[in-house]
């Protein structure tokens, strides 16, 4: 019984190359989604403390129940954000103890 050589098939290594690249276009994806999400928390900070001002200033179409509105979707996204960085610091102190 004759055997033949093992050829490995190019197609293999050329699938594990262009795996990796879509590894890192999907962490720089999550990195923008990221920073989207951040810069959004960071413009409803400021919108809430712009409303707050305007309405002790005494500035005219300035409502309490916009200041307090715009004031809570702060107060809660910046509880979100805040609880989604202590579930990644959990992930990754987890990661961190696993053992190889």
């Amino acid at each position: 019984m004759k055997i033949n050589p093992y050829v490995p098939d190019a197609s293999v290594f050329n699938k594990i190359n262009t795996s990796g690249s879509k590894a890192k276009d999907s962490s720089t994806d999550f990195l923008s989604a990221l920073k989207s999400n951040l810069d959004q928390i960071n413009s409803k900070q400021l919108q809430a403390d712009t409303n707050t001002q305007n309405f002790i200033a005494g500035k005219d179409g300035t409502d309490i129940n916009d200041v307090m509105i715009s004031t809570e979707e702060a107060k809660m996204s910046l509880e979100l954000a805040v609880q989604i960085r202590n579930k990644l610091v959990d992930a990754y102190q987890e990661i961190n103890r696993t053992q190889v």
